[in-house]
């Protein structure tokens, strides 16, 4: 597992989420009052980009079907999405965002 940089923390909206692309990672990173979490990007429904889901708590709303995402771990919380997306570490360091992604 590598620590990968993604972007100064100023950059990432209050209460808003952030798009990512690594490789093949596509991570949608939120910030919820002190707090960050990362998860898959694609909804697991119709691969609609979470990061632009609106925010409650620590729950997304995909923006396409209304399938909501715990952000903590990626579960699905309601239908129409029945499959978890993954989950990732991120911290913050010096002001900036990393996130720790499998080598590709």
């Amino acid at each position: 597992m590598t620590w990968v940089r993604v972007a100064p923390l100023g950059d990432l909206p209050e209460e808003g989420g952030l798009r990512f692309d690594s490789g093949e990672h596509r991570v949608a990173i939120f910030r919820v009052e002190d707090d960050l979490y990362a998860i898959g990007d694609r909804c697991s429904h119709a691969e609609a980009s979470l990061s632009e889901g609106e925010v409650f708590d620590t729950e997304v709303e995909c923006p396409l079907h209304g399938s909501i995402f715990d952000m903590k771990t990626g579960d699905p919380q309601s239908l129409p999405a029945t499959r978890p997306v993954p989950s990732y570490d991120v911290k913050v360091a010096d002001g900036v965002i990393f996130l720790q992604l499998e080598s590709t």
